[in-house]
């Protein structure tokens, strides 16, 4: 078995759809006003409305990590497009990674395999 679906609260799709497309480069198909699938991210996946919602790994939620070529430009995309980084770049066995929330609220992760950019620690 494979996961094949991720779904994610959303508390304002039109904010959702313009952040990760922006950023990422993601499509979205829309059905109806609470709900959209997105396509482009290497899994299948939607985005449903809730006000009240949102995933974090402070809640418990599972963390979505997603990959870049060039970590430190995808970082800045991120915060140009109202993301922020709520754990900064860090090392890890396998590379780097710093942790973002999109618009919602949501947590994300984005690594690389690179090295620590020079003086971060």
């Amino acid at each position: 078995m494979k996961i094949d679906y991720l779904e994610i609260p959303s508390k304002n799709m039109q904010i959702t759809k313009d952040f990760f497309t922006s950023v990422f480069g993601w499509t979205f198909e829309d059905y109806g006003p609470e709900y959209m699938v997105f396509g482009g991210a290497g899994v299948n996946g939607g985005f449903y409305f809730h006000t009240d919602l949102t995933c974090t790994t402070a809640t418990g939620s599972i963390l979505p990590v997603l990959y870049s070529e060039n970590i430190t430009q995808t970082q800045s995309d991120i915060i140009r497009a109202g993301g922020e980084v709520v754990k900064p770049l860090f090392a890890f066995p396998g590379g780097i990674r710093f942790h973002f929330t999109d618009p919602n609220g949501n947590e994300y992760a984005i690594w690389s395999e690179a090295k620590l950019p020079t003086g971060i620690c």
